[in-house]
């Protein structure tokens, strides 16, 4: 562990200091430094200063399950605003929560009540929507409204966001930011509804937002270290921003381009991906590194790419998170992208990055067949174990299958919920884990095979079937363009596997053509009893399933196979 405190503003602070001149992030006709980009956040804060939000208490007086600070919500699609008043809430001790973009009003509600938020910063797009339901979130008290091409006014009693950022510093100063302050991730609400993960801002940069290199169990040291290693990196690195910042991998990624002194590049739509705008902006960019979220990104992707003349010479790294990559899609990045490395990490809002594993075109990227669930097994952090079914011990290499684990750098709990907080993060042999509901086997190397969330798990005909698993072989199939596979009830099977299935453009494959090349690859019991097709698989802008519609969609239907 590391004896400094770090958190989550001054390790923005003191890269600006450390390189201000460098260029921070490009969106559209904006390109802010970080001296600039550090000035826009200074303004955030002091207008939340300056409106009587913060801290009333402090982390030692507190279980894990509450918050002593003022909560502002973030209801942004991808933009300057919303880095700006993230990292301005942190500056101004007022913890700052991700909402979804796509939130109808009555999840709003539960949101804005659950998370007892005072202040709300929304795109002036959803302003009819804040306008219908202000009135039943009792605790919001402050609006803050960024302009765009909407055309709607400015709510009464809001607060245009550009005149909020001109705030000057408040007679009495800022407070003085600590680790043990606040960083809330809300889940995506995907399987249940959301809940809001609590963690120390010092925890959270060290687990996941570059406080130590990927993989490594060699923390930064000190803000001098953390200002050494921006410098030294030279503006090398780019990253191109495609997942929404309401993502926690998206805010992750962020900050580990921060810690390099890193630019981060949004492309110009942030409504709909526009795959040709895209990677010419990463051809005009030079950009090093594009995070993605399954086919839902990558394929579209490499579709533009096999189709078009792009120089992506500068591309090192994609990088997928949130959703799994088919193993056809992975093959075709490779091989239109020979030169680049392919991370795949796995990590939850509970846990923060976990595992990965790499692979370059050099490597054995099977499109189907037996290595095709070589794409589950990932190497481990060293804090990262499975723990026993029964929550009893840790497993050693070897013992198979249990729960996906983390200790050390864990949240404090869920916000609120002390019985979930006490559920999912047990004290095994006298050390506090994280056990999101991930299963996992892990293997006699060490290596950990991640089975898949047990909330979405199948129990067909006393099978336990992980859906992951079947949605994996079923995208091998090149007319598949996506999957969600769920279960419905079954008189003879309890529960029967349904895949609901997009079709590429064009293309066509029967039933028998999709129960084949999934039994290459898994057991017959698992392959689905009914092939369902829609235009569109429905998922959260992060890229994640949607299992709720996926379970609406798959009772509406009877057919099956036997």
């Amino acid at each position: 562990m590391t004896g400094v405190s770090f958190n989550l503003s001054s390790v923005f602070g003191t890269v600006a200091a450390a390189v201000p001149d460098q260029t921070f992030l490009v969106w559209r006709d904006r390109r802010f430094s970080y001296a600039e980009f550090d000035r826009r956040v200074d303004g955030f804060a002091n207008f939340l200063v300056s409106a009587g939000l913060g801290v009333h208490a402090e982390r030692d007086t507190l279980a894990g399950h509450q918050s002593g600070q003022d909560h502002l919500g973030i209801y942004l699609r991808n933009g300057n605003e919303y880095l700006e008043s993230m990292i301005g809430g942190y500056r101004a001790r007022v913890a700052p929560y991700n909402v979804s973009f796509r939130y109808v009003e009555d999840e709003l509600i539960y949101l804005l009540n659950d998370s007892k938020a005072r202040a709300l910063v929304y795109n002036t797009e959803f302003a009819p929507r804040v306008a219908a339901i202000r009135d039943r979130a009792p605790h919001l008290q402050i609006l803050i409204q960024v302009a765009d091409d909407s055309g709607h006014a400015l709510l009464p009693g809001a607060v245009d966001y550009e005149a909020a950022i001109a705030t000057p510093t408040p007679p009495g100063g800022r407070p003085d930011v600590s680790g043990d302050d606040l960083y809330i991730l809300y889940t995506g609400g995907t399987t249940g509804m959301p809940k809001g993960v609590l963690w120390r801002q010092h925890d959270i940069f060290l687990s996941s937002m570059g406080g130590r290199p990927f993989g490594s169990d060699k923390a930064l040291a000190s803000y001098e270290e953390l200002a050494e290693k921006a410098r030294s990196a030279g503006g090398a690195m780019s990253m191109l921003m495609i997942p929404p910042f309401m993502h926690g991998a998206a805010q992750w990624a962020a900050y580990n381009a921060i810690t390099m002194g890193g630019k981060i590049v949004i492309p110009d739509d942030v409504e709909r991906l526009r795959p040709a705008d895209v990677l010419r902006l990463a051809e005009r960019e030079r950009v090093l590194s594009i995070p993605v979220v399954g086919d839902a990104v990558a394929r579209p992707l490499v579709d533009e790419i096999e189709q078009g003349d792009y120089d992506l010479s500068g591309l090192f790294t994609v990088s997928n998170g949130g959703a799994a990559l088919s193993p056809t899609v992975r093959a075709r990045l490779l091989k239109a992208l020979p030169h680049i490395m392919l991370l795949d990490a796995v990590g939850a809002s509970e846990s923060g990055a976990q595992m990965s594993t790499y692979t370059t075109a050099g490597e054995s990227t099977p499109e189907a067949g037996p290595g095709a669930r070589l794409a589950a097994v990932f190497t481990p952090q060293p804090d990262t174990a499975v723990v026993a079914a029964d929550f009893s011990r840790v497993l050693s290499p070897g013992e198979g299958s249990g729960w996906l684990a983390r200790r050390d750098l864990i949240p404090l709990g869920y916000l609120g919920d002390a019985e979930k907080t006490a559920r999912t993060f047990p004290t095994i042999d006298g050390v506090r884990w994280s056990v999101p509901g991930d299963r996992a086997n892990v293997l006699p190397d060490g290596r950990i095979e991640l089975l898949g969330r047990d909330s979405v798990t199948i129990n067909s005909g006393g099978e336990k079937i992980f859906v992951e698993e079947v949605e994996r072989a079923i995208l091998a199939h090149p007319a598949v363009y996506d999957v969600v596979v769920v279960g419905r009830p079954s008189e003879r099977w309890g529960s029967e596997v349904v895949a609901i299935v997009q079709l590429a453009e064009g293309a066509s494959a029967s039933d028998e053509d999709l129960a084949e090349v999934c039994g290459r690859t898994v057991a017959r019991y698992k392959i689905p009893k009914a092939f369902l097709r829609e235009p569109k698989i429905v998922r959260s802008p992060a890229g994640k399933a949607d299992y709720r519609w996926a379970k609406t969609v798959a009772t509406g239907a009877v057919a099956t196979r036997s």
